[in-house]
């Protein structure tokens, strides 16, 4: 009996222990890989035409959440849609990184309440340290030093940059060194703030420059586009927006409800950014804020990321995506559109960043001059940052 007892005993830690490798070992890939898909297709056009113009830009994007992922972003990998190799197949000079701390069960475009959170799970599958499991602010910042770590281990190839003179002295090193890629770090959402002003500074000393106000669900900054109450700024939120433009971050309204956007532009006259979007008038989806908010984002020196997927352009392939960016550029002025992918942000693509030559492509096919292609692909961004980045 007692020889059974040991061997039943020896069991269950047998099938404990595999239940555990599966969770910690296998699940977590298997989650990317489940959320962050590339279609299977054929190579995509590219004339030698815009292959030779493609060569020559300084390709730059708006929005990756690579960090979300136990992916090593100095490897390259099978799946998702970015990791640095891939970036610099795609020819991208510029990406911007951002920390997603937390998204609801059941995340829509309509309706999400802030109750729960799947984040955690997925933190504890991918063994993040123990202080992330039940802390916003600790996530955030465990994406920032996961980044700065990459850019340690980068051999010279990889920057994190904070300020105006990083990025300048980032893009003379490219010209000596093509390998280079520039980073920038955003949050998905203002609630690693944990509601304290307090949190401001100590983000901004991670690395932060970017905070996107919200996600999918209401925060104490007040409503989210895809939240309950459709609400505007609290008091605190009003407070937040004011101090996060004092101490020098970029504001992101990309999950922001409409009328935070509008008390956001009445709050303060520094350019924002929408992040990762469509255009309403040219895909009807409630992911799209209305054209004038956006018209009055780009008029006051602000970007505007289309992304690639179809849920905001309705249509995903390279020439779908051109159409949108021709269509913002004609609608709000070529200077203010640039690429927001949503990379590895949850969504279906039809192309990763390996293969951005691509879009180059599209946006010649689609009538766009290459001065106005190379404009859009990064340099607008690049412009944006110097210009908009902290002086030191």
């Amino acid at each position: 009996m007692r020889t059974i007892f040991r061997w039943a005993g020896l069991a269950v830690l047998i099938l404990a222990l595999a239940g555990a490798g599966i969770f910690f070992f296998i699940l977590p890939a298997r989650v990317d890989d489940s959320l962050n898909v590339v279609v299977p297709h054929d190579s995509w056009p590219v004339s030698a035409e815009a292959q030779a113009l493609h060569d020559t830009l300084r390709v730059a994007d708006l929005h990756s959440d690579l960090l979300l992922w136990s992916r090593d972003p100095v490897r390259r990998y099978g799946r998702g849609h970015t990791d640095l190799p891939r970036l610099r197949e795609g020819g991208v000079v510029l990406q911007v990184f951002t920390s997603v701390t937390k998204t609801p069960s059941d995340m829509n475009y309509e309706t999400n309440d802030s109750t729960s959170d799947d984040i955690t799970l997925l933190a504890i599958a991918q063994r993040w340290p123990v202080d992330t499991w039940g802390s916003l602010y600790n996530r955030a910042r465990f994406h920032a030093r996961r980044l700065h770590r990459a850019e340690a281990r980068s051999n010279g190839d990889f920057v994190v940059v904070e300020n105006r003179d990083d990025l300048t002295a980032a893009l003379a090193a490219h010209d000596r060194n093509p390998d280079l890629v520039a980073g920038i770090l955003g949050t998905e959402g203002a609630h690693p703030l944990e509601g304290e002003l307090a949190n401001i500074p100590r983000l901004y000393d991670e690395g932060y420059r970017i905070v996107g106000l919200h996600h999918f669900f209401d925060n104490e900054l007040g409503g989210s586009l895809h939240g309950i109450s459709n609400a505007g700024l609290t008091d605190f939120g009003r407070e937040a927006v004011r101090d996060l433009v004092e101490q020098g971050f970029i504001i992101d309204v990309a999950h922001s409800s409409e009328a935070v956007v509008r008390e956001v532009l009445d709050i303060t006259r520094a350019p924002l950014i929408v992040s990762h979007t469509g255009v309403r008038s040219l895909c009807e989806t409630p992911r799209n804020i209305p054209d004038a908010l956006l018209a009055e984002i780009a008029a006051r020196g602000g970007l505007i990321g289309i992304g690639f997927w179809a849920d905001v352009t309705c249509d995903d392939t390279p020439d779908g995506i051109a159409r949108v960016i021709r269509y913002a550029a004609d609608l709000f002025g070529v200077d203010a559109v640039a690429l927001g992918s949503d990379y590895d942000g949850s969504i279906t693509a039809r192309f990763d960043a390996s293969e951005l030559a691509a879009l180059t492509h599209a946006l010649l096919a689609a009538g766009m001059s290459e001065a106005d292609t190379r404009a859009v692909m990064g340099e607008n961004q690049i412009r944006f940052f110097i210009e908009n980045l902290p002086e030191e």
